[in-house]
C-alpha cells in the first residue's frame, strides 16, 4: 500500500522551553513524563489511491520521563469531514500500521487510549500556530525569533530524530489547554513547520 502526505505541523509539550525529548528521545523529560500534542494539516496527499488533502489529524502522547523507556498511551483525532474511507487510511498512517515516521515510533506505543472523530481547526498566522479539536484542546505556539536577529527568522532544530521532520521550527505556547482521552496538561513548549512530508 502506497502512500504520501504533505502539510504544515504544529506541536505543543509539557516539557519547559526546549524539550529535552526533541533533542532526543533518550534523554529524560523535564518532568516525570512528557505529555506531547501533535497535529497535522495536510494540503496534499494520497493513501492507497484515496485522497485525503484537506484533512487534519491531531495526536497526543503520555509517555515516560524517557521516551525510548517506551509504555506511551497514544489517542487520535481524525477530523469530523473525512469519509469513513478516509478516516481508516489516515488511522492506519498515524497508528503507524503503514510504515512511515509513525511505524518507527509504534514499538514504543504500549496502549491505544482512544481514536475520535472531531471538528479540527489549524490556522497559520505569521510567527503564530493555533489548533482546536472540539472542546478537548486548544493551544497557540509562536515561533521564537532570536533577540537581535534583524531578519525575523526563528530558531530552528536542525538533525532531529522527529515524526515530523528534522528540521523544525522552536517555538512556545501562548494559550493551551488540553484534556483528552485521560491526558491532561498544559503545554509549555513547542514546535512548528510549514512543510512535513511523509511516504510510505
Amino acid at each position: 500500500m502506497a502512500w504520501n502526505l504533505e502539510g504544515s505541523y504544529a506541536e505543543t509539550c509539557s516539557c519547559e522551553l526546549m524539550c529535552p525529548c526533541n533533542l532526543s528521545l533518550d534523554h529524560g523529560a523535564t518532568y516525570d513524563y512528557c505529555r506531547a500534542t501533535l497535529a497535522f494539516d495536510i494540503r496534499q496527499g494520497e493513501v492507497d489511491g484515496t485522497d485525503v488533502r484537506g484533512r487534519r489529524v491531531v495526536t497526543i502522547i503520555d509517555t515516560p520521563k524517557v521516551m525510548t523507556d517506551g509504555n506511551w498511551r497514544l489517542g487520535m483525532f481524525v477530523d469530523d469531514q473525512a469519509t469513513d474511507e478516509q478516516f481508516d487510511k489516515l488511522v492506519q498512517v498515524f497508528g503507524g500500521q503503514l510504515g512511515g515516521p509513525m511505524g518507527g515510533l509504534a514499538p514504543l506505543v504500549g496502549e491505544v487510549v482512544g481514536v475520535e472523530r472531531a471538528a479540527i481547526t489549524m490556522t497559520d498566522d505569521g510567527l503564530l500556530h493555533s489548533v482546536r479539536v472540539g472542546d478537548a484542546i486548544d493551544f497557540e505556539v509562536e515561533d521564537i525569533v532570536p533577540f537581535g536577529k534583524a531578519d525575523g527568522q526563528p530558531v530552528r532544530f536542525d538533525g532531529m530524530f522527529h515524526p515530523a521532520g528534522s528540521n523544525l521550527t522552536m517555538a512556545e505556547a501562548r494559550r493551551s489547554r488540553i484534556d483528552a482521552f485521560g491526558i491532561r496538561y498544559e503545554g509549555k513548549t513547542g514546535l512548528s513547520t510549514a512543510e512535513f512530508s511523509w511516504a510510505g
